[in-house]
């Protein structure tokens, strides 16, 4: 690769293959000095902090300030979202707007209902009747794998924190790739990874190609979202 970002950088093994521990390694500088280097708040910043703190207080008033119930959570199933646009630097909310929660259905649909029900709100039926007819969730897998004598144990109380109630499951991404690559090489790289997994098609291979396949997918919905904000 060769990027103008990169000038200025030290190269090494990160700039022949993605590898982010090697980039800090070879461009950290060690900091042994005081406080003084620190700025104080921008206005912008300010402007921007006060609108969070009136929200963070009604959302303390009211428990909840709104969620967001007729889509599920996704990486790009929300419209721009912003604080105070004008004033912002960095853009990008969870949902459409500051402090509207977000409901994920993976986790568990009985413990994502029972959670609405708490601050008075109901999960649109449509989207629960097309989650149960298109989805897994993850306590419907969990469930699916126990044996006859797990059931038996955790209904008796016999074993407790088992992974069925706690929305588990979730793949956590090194976005610090985003920033160094940029997605589409990181798509490029992911799908020269899926051609290396040719040959007979064994469970872990399916279930491997499956997995890069969804990686991809994921990345194109990163830029997809991204492109909303410009």
């Amino acid at each position: 690769m060769n990027t103008t970002a990169w000038q200025g950088f030290q190269i090494g093994k990160w700039t022949n293959e993605i590898d982010v521990r090697n980039f800090i390694q070879k461009n950290y500088t060690l900091y042994e000095g005081d406080d003084t280097f620190l700025e104080g708040v921008t206005d912008r910043t300010q402007k921007v902090w006060d609108k969070c703190h009136e929200l963070i207080l009604e959302e303390m008033k009211k428990g909840i300030l709104d969620v967001e119930t007729n889509i599920v959570s996704g990486i790009d199933n929300f419209a721009p979202g912003y604080i105070d646009q004008e004033n912002e630097v960095i853009v990008g909310l969870q949902t459409d707007a500051p402090l509207k929660r977000i409901v994920n259905l993976y986790g568990g649909m009985k413990m994502a209902k029972s959670a609405l029900e708490q601050y008075g709100y109901e999960l649109n039926p449509q989207l629960e009747k097309d989650f149960h007819a298109y989805r897994k969730t993850h306590n419907e897998g969990v469930f699916d794998a126990y044996p006859k004598r797990t059931k038996v144990a955790r209904h008796v109380g016999l074993l407790t924190g088992l992974p069925d109630a706690y929305g588990r499951g979730r793949v956590i991404g090194d976005y610090r790739r985003v920033a160094l690559y940029g997605v589409d090489f990181l798509i490029g790289e992911k799908e020269k990874e899926q051609d290396m997994f040719d040959g007979p098609m064994t469970d872990e291979r399916i279930r491997l190609r499956e997995e890069i396949s969804m990686q991809i997918q994921a990345l194109k919905e990163m830029k997809s979202m991204a492109m909303k904000y410009g």
